[in-house]
């Protein structure tokens, strides 16, 4: 909130019996005054205090729109002006609101005298410098209350503020949370952009807002496309409102010095479009208008990578207010540069020097056309627009500006000044993530405002290649808009029945009804459909259509849960089976801490985190243990497995080497992690004992030696000949003499059938 005030002092004249005087002399020229002769605002009937205001900031000749409103709107009438953009309709209503307040002699004690009412935060801040400007020379406070601000900040100055310069969201909120804020006194409200504020977008504000003024008030509204809606004017009371027009009978409804031309360009042709134009305008001042945030977002973003040559700049509703207004000023203070904005630049902006106006997309209406191309050619300067359809939208719009007076010329671009910038946009996306979600959220920000747009004639969804469009913006897959596939098949499921439907079937046809009499022949696909009735004449979707979609829809596993819950139909159990195949019952139920989850159950609202976290503790402490016990009941059961199995290898055995066989088997029971699976245990096992033997080289030395000694030979061959009829497993143990054994294989045939009987034992086992 911005306060502008002026203390008294010794240098200031106060408001004596002279004043009064002045005052009783202005509301006789009023009244007596010839506005025919009003050509300087020197000549006009105002204080002093405003001419000095006026001239000191170089105000010497009136507009048109300046010089029919002001006298209406001096003598108290309710006014509504029109006049084209650039026309200077700003001084229109503010001479008129400050002449008002110093009439009635208001001071800072009597509150609220003026209320302006902006759409849009910029030119609310606009409004507020010019003021600022020619009410310089009064004593009036004015606050500039708009969203983005310290609410407690303005909040505490409200009440000490003569004008209010407002958005209607912001205003709003005060009405309802401040009580220093108050109305009742208000002599004035002025409506600038009259027509954008009493759409539907703000119908429920203001209708709150007007509900809380008092109805004994003056009341202004100014547009470039003022309304005359009987039920507009109905909600603002207005008496006998006077309709000021200074282009009604003109040939044009926007400026004679701006040159306004449009071209044809598909969709995915847009931005390579825009980027050829801007490299052939780097010594421009130009606005690029484009309908959604995200999109202004994507393309200043991506044109930041590629540097077009000149300096780059976004506004849009998003965006911070004080970065807003540091972007709105950098914009009017440079001779050449780009901004890339959305329609809350679109309004009453003065912007100096702009050179073009670019609408990329195609604006809602002819309205939103005339205030887009108003941002240049202003007070009287040269400018030109270029407007681009796509394919789609040119017959319908370019009809309905013509019907609006918009004079418009069809150019053709130069193909060979076309450059792509696709490939580099891939590569940037495939670089910056972030980069690529933002193409993703302009894609279907996009594609969303075409579908929602009130003018099927100009914008037609179906007709847009979408696959292409994607493409252009960098990405290798267009990404799913569900908003639109949703709303697509509710359509679909809305669509009228079919009222009258005449079939001629085919002479084969026939013969086929007549051999199944009831009617349901399998030839059903030869009836020819002659001629369709809707109820609908613009839906050409029948319900075999309608029915096809929906089989072709697929569920999710959430959906089908939800239905399966809803019809309280038990899911899925599962079963498990034990080794004999018979089914295992799911064991114990776990143990349940059953006075703490009572506590948790007899709260009345809310959840106590506390008492939540105590029984999970405990019920983990229990889970614990039954797991604990579930791998001690496993662990036995192999036990018993195994001992099992020792007493059936145990049976082949010797007595002699029971007590050895027991010590390599409860050795090997030790291992648990040997007897995973039942059908393997023979095999862990025998590998085991293989494992184990010693080595054949270090017992019987190695191949090469050729000697060895008989004696011991013998021995040994008798001890291995014992221990391979005992026991399958048996280890060879090592001779007790510490000198090595050594054997001559080649020269003795009952070494070789001795070795050959020990290998196939060792396979066998």
């Amino acid at each position: 909130m911005k306060i502008k005030s002026k203390k008294l002092n010794k240098n200031y004249r106060t408001k004596t019996d002279d004043d009064k005087d002045e005052i009783e002399l202005l509301k006789t020229e009023i009244n007596q005054f010839d506005w025919s002769r009003f050509e300087r605002f020197e000549d006009l009937p105002v204080s002093m205090t405003t001419k000095r205001g006026l001239a000191k900031n170089n105000y010497i000749t009136p507009t048109d729109i300046q010089r029919q409103s002001i006298g209406y709107a001096l003598t108290g009438n309710d006014v509504l002006g029109a006049a084209k953009t650039g026309s200077g309709k700003t001084l229109a209503f503010l001479i008129p609101m400050l002449e008002l307040l110093y009439r009635n002699k208001w001071t800072a004690f009597d509150g609220v005298g003026a209320l302006i009412i902006s759409p849009t935060r910029e030119l609310s801040y606009q409004t507020f410098e010019v003021l600022k400007k020619i009410g310089s020379e009064h004593d009036f406070s004015a606050g500039l209350i708009i969203g983005g601000k310290d609410l407690k900040f303005e909040s505490k100055r409200m009440d000490r503020c003569n004008i209010i310069i407002c958005t209607p969201g912001r205003l709003l909120q005060h009405m309802d949370e401040n009580p220093l804020f108050n109305c009742d006194n208000l002599k004035i409200l002025i409506l600038d952009e009259a027509d954008r504020i009493l759409d539907l977008g703000f119908a429920k504000t203001m209708n709150a807002i007007i509900s809380n003024l008092p109805k004994q008030r003056q009341t202004l509204l100014f547009s470039a496309t003022q309304t005359k809606s009987i039920k507009d004017l109905a909600r603002l009371s207005l008496k006998d409102p006077v309709y000021v027009s200074s282009h009604e009978h003109e040939k044009n409804a926007t400026p004679d010095s701006l040159i306004q031309s449009y071209i044809v360009c598909p969709i995915e042709d847009k931005i390579n479009m825009l980027w050829s134009f801007l490299r052939q305008h780097t010594r421009h001042k130009i606005i690029v208008f484009i309908s959604t945030c995200k999109q202004a977002k994507f393309i200043y973003e991506l044109f930041c990578q590629l540097r077009p040559g000149i300096p780059l700049l976004a506004l849009y509703g998003t965006l911070h207010q004080m970065k807003r207004m540091a972007i709105y000023d950098k914009f009017c203070e440079s001779s050449r540069i780009v901004l890339f904005a959305t329609d809350i630049a679109a309004r009453g902006l003065d912007f100096p020097a702009v050179n073009w106006v670019v609408q990329l997309d195609c604006p809602e209406d002819t309205n939103t056309y005339i205030h887009r191309v108003g941002r240049t050619a202003r007070f009287e300067r040269n400018g030109e627009s270029l407007l681009v359809l796509a394919p789609s939208e040119e017959q319908s719009m370019v009809e309905q500006l013509k019907q609006k007076k918009v004079p418009l010329e069809k150019i053709q671009v130069n193909p060979q000044k076309l450059s792509s910038i696709q490939r580099k946009a891939e590569a940037l996306l495939a670089k910056h993530v972030s980069l690529k979600e933002s193409a993703q959220r302009a894609f279907k920000a996009y594609l969303k405002s075409v579908f929602m747009m009130k003018d099927k004639n100009v914008f037609q969804y179906e007709m847009l290649d979408v696959e292409r469009y994607a493409r252009s913006f960098g990405l290798l897959t267009a990404p799913r808009v569900r908003f639109i596939e949703r709303k697509m098949s509710a359509r679909l499921k809305n669509q009228p029945s079919v009222k009258n439907i005449e079939i001629e079937p085919t002479n084969h046809a026939i013969a086929m009804s007549e051999q199944n009499d009831d009617g349901d022949s399998d030839f059903d696909d030869l009836y020819q459909v002659k001629t369709y009735e809707f109820q609908d004449q613009n839906t050409d979707v029948a319900h075999t259509e309608i029915d096809n979609l929906r089989r072709k829809k697929m569920l999710t596993k959430a959906a089908i849960s939800k239905r399966l819950l809803k019809k309280n139909i038990p899911l899925n159990s599962k079963i498990k089976f034990d080794d004999e195949c018979n089914a295992i019952q799911e064991g114990k139920l776990r143990k349940q801490t059953t006075e703490l989850t009572k506590k948790l159950d007899e709260m009345e609202t809310g959840i106590d985190i506390e008492l939540a976290k105590q029984i999970m503790k405990e019920e983990d402490i229990i889970d614990k243990k039954l797991y604990r016990d579930l791998i001690r009941e496993k662990h036995l059961a192999k036990k018993l497995k195994m001992k099992e199995m020792r007493k059936r290898k145990n049976s082949i055995k010797s007595d002699d080497d029971d007590d050895d066989d027991n010590d390599e088997e409860e050795e090997y029971l030790d291992n648990e992690d040997v007897y995973d699976e039942d059908d393997d245990e023979d095999q862990i096992v025998t590998q085991q004992y293989i494992d184990a033997l010693p080595d054949p080289d270090k017992v019987f030395g190695s191949k090469d030696s050729k000697t060895y000694d008989s004696d011991n030979h013998s021995e040994n061959n008798e001890s291995s000949e014992l221990q391979v009829q005992t026991t399958k497993r048996k280890k060879f143990r090592k001779p007790k003499s510490s000198k090595k054994q050594k054997f001559n294989i080649s020269n003795n045939s009952e070494n070789l059938e001795y070795f050959e009987q020990m290998a196939q034992q060792l396979l066998n086992v």
